[in-house]
């Protein structure tokens, strides 16, 4: 992923239902040669997938990471998911950068937010 420190630390707002959401859930390799670079070329490719909403990421000291996309459609997802930039991404991760992975989709119902003033 790429460095998110500069940036102000803030969820992706809710939407109007109904949505969808990918989540990802991993656990790295020891060698990550070359995943940033990758991950941020992911990060900048979905940006482009019509009714792609936002991202959020958050990792765990011990190296499991969460990275969660919304997509305003069953087809923007699917965009994403057969992109063939983003399938090589994926096989690279499978050799190469995870020791385990899940992706769990899900059709959004109800969302809200809150934010302090």
């Amino acid at each position: 992923m790429s460095d998110h420190s500069e940036a102000p630390v803030a969820p992706v707002e809710a939407f109007e239902p109904p949505y969808y959401v990918a989540v990802f859930t991993s656990v790295p390799t020891e060698d990550r040669s070359g995943y940033g670079e990758t991950a941020a070329r992911m990060e900048d490719l979905v940006k482009d997938v019509p009714g792609f909403l936002g991202m959020d990421h958050a990792g765990t000291p011990g190296g499991l990471s969460i990275t969660v996309g919304y997509f305003r459609d069953a087809d923007a997802l699917t965009e994403w998911r057969n992109n063939a930039e983003h399938r090589a991404a994926q096989k690279r991760g499978r050799s190469e950068w995870y020791r385990s992975y899940t992706l769990h989709v899900a059709k959004v119902e109800r969302s809200h937010g809150f934010l302090r003033a």
